[in-house]
């Protein structure tokens, strides 16, 4: 598939040529933005699931919450404007990328505070409003980020990126996850969100380090255009330039569903721990430190089979772990509470998730066209979050309706649409390495 520069992303052969690029100082930028991605996402999905559980809201409820996370499948909307508007002071002080960056970072300290302020158990709309809130806010933040990560890197450097950044994220993962379940065994909600908007203060400590990728000329003589070439390359170009390419609808169907079963059986997550029985320092300690853990482990060996390998073969094995491995909390919803079963299950799940996570990202920049970066990557990733809200909003009566065992091994077939996708795709182009024809 084309590359952020339009060439091709081979895979690289030498074991040492493929760690080294880890070494480079931008992927620590990468990493810290992760990082800054990584940390509010949980605020809309299971650390809000497991708060609204202790709260005492009904499971059907639950999963509808599910759908705050909408902007993340709409974020493709205001993409262009991410993509193109200059910042007053900002965008001269920064650039484009680093200046969104840090405006939509101030703006998640502010709603993360509003949401740790609201009370499920008494007004739920209100928690929901904030949750919605932080969603926006961290989904324009990602279209800057995701966008300035293709945009410094090269095109064999892609995949190295991808495990950067989603090394960085289960980070963000971690403090969010595990930090605020444990911690809300023995002080309140309110404390605990505030210590989340402070540590939103990492990433903005990345978007002021980092280097800012040298803008396409394209962007730099937008604004010397008139007003409706200025709205056609801003709005209709990104978009016309990928959907027109031949395929394109089976690369968004292949997005939208490689992930869709670990999304349904990750949204009741946190619920179903909690009906096992399982206090917060356990799933804290279990899930949400030893599984990102696991997590990251795996995102560094799908970055390295990316790099060696190639794409297809990554994906196909992330797909295939993802899908095999959701079966195993069948097994501990029949033990119930046992601790070793959750270990197990977690860190085979986590890893399968890593490796087919750092495929994925790589995937979706190697299809960017550098002009259009922000847009693209917004488009592609909102097709990929459909599937962990609007599709896995159901996943709470799904549950109720099956019994647990059942609904985790629902989870794992799935994900047989994705997986039957991708090789639809492998043998519509039989290597990544060959570009898919753009637009005129």
């Amino acid at each position: 598939m084309t590359g952020s520069s339009g060439t091709t992303m081979p895979a690289r052969r030498n074991w040492r040529d493929t760690l080294k690029v880890y070494l480079d100082r931008r992927m620590l930028v990468i990493l810290l933005m992760g990082f800054s991605s990584g940390l509010p996402l949980l605020l809309t999905l299971s650390t809000l699931s497991y708060w609204l559980k202790k709260a005492g809201v009904d499971l059907t409820t639950i999963g509808l919450f599910a759908l705050v996370g909408v902007p993340y499948s709409f974020k493709f909307v205001w993409a262009p404007i991410v993509d193109q508007i200059r910042l007053p002071l900002l965008t001269r002080w920064l650039g484009r990328r680093r200046g969104w960056a840090l405006l939509t970072q101030a703006c998640l300290i502010a709603a993360i505070l509003f949401m740790g302020a609201t009370d499920p158990a008494i007004d739920p709309w209100w928690t929901a409003l904030a949750a919605l809130l932080v969603a926006f806010f961290s989904a324009t933040q990602d279209i800057a980020i995701d966008a300035y990560r293709i945009e410094i890197l090269n095109e064999e450097e892609q995949g190295a990126g991808a495990a950067a950044t989603q090394a960085g994220y289960r980070l963000g993962l971690i403090l969010a996850g595990a930090g605020a379940l444990a911690a809300s065994d023995f002080i309140g909600w309110p404390v605990i969100f505030a210590g989340l908007a402070a540590t939103v203060g990492i990433g903005m400590v990345a978007v002021l380090i980092a280097p800012e990728p040298t803008p396409p000329e394209s962007w730099r003589n937008l604004a010397r255009q008139p007003v409706l070439q200025q709205i056609k390359q801003s709005v209709w170009d990104p978009f016309a330039e990928f959907l027109f390419r031949p395929g394109a609808l089976v690369v968004l169907a292949f997005v939208l569903l490689y992930k869709f079963g670990d999304a349904i059986g990750g949204t009741m997550a946190n619920p179903f721990y909690a009906e096992m029985g399982f206090t917060g320092t356990e799933i804290a300690a279990i899930s949400k430190v030893f599984g990102v853990i696991m997590t990251l482990v795996g995102v560094g060996a799908g970055g390295l089979i990316v790099a060696r390998y190639g794409l297809y073969r990554a994906l196909v094995l992330g797909g295939v772990l993802q899908a095999v491995t959701n079966i195993l909390y069948a097994w501990v919803a029949v033990e119930g509470h046992d601790l070793l079963a959750l270990t197990v299950t977690i860190g085979a799940d986590n890893f399968a998730n890593g490796v087919g996570s750092a495929a994925f990202v790589a995937y979706l920049s190697s299809l960017c066209n550098v002009a259009f970066t922000g847009t693209q990557y917004a488009l592609l990733s909102s097709f990929m979050a459909a599937g962990r809200t609007m599709l896995s909003s159901g996943s709470g009566w799904l549950a109720a309706q099956l019994g647990w065992a059942p609904f985790f091994i629902a989870t794992a077939f799935l994900a047989v649409p994705g997986l039957l996708l991708l090789f639809w795709l492998m043998r519509l182009y039989p290597t990544p390495a060959k570009p898919l024809p753009s637009a005129p």
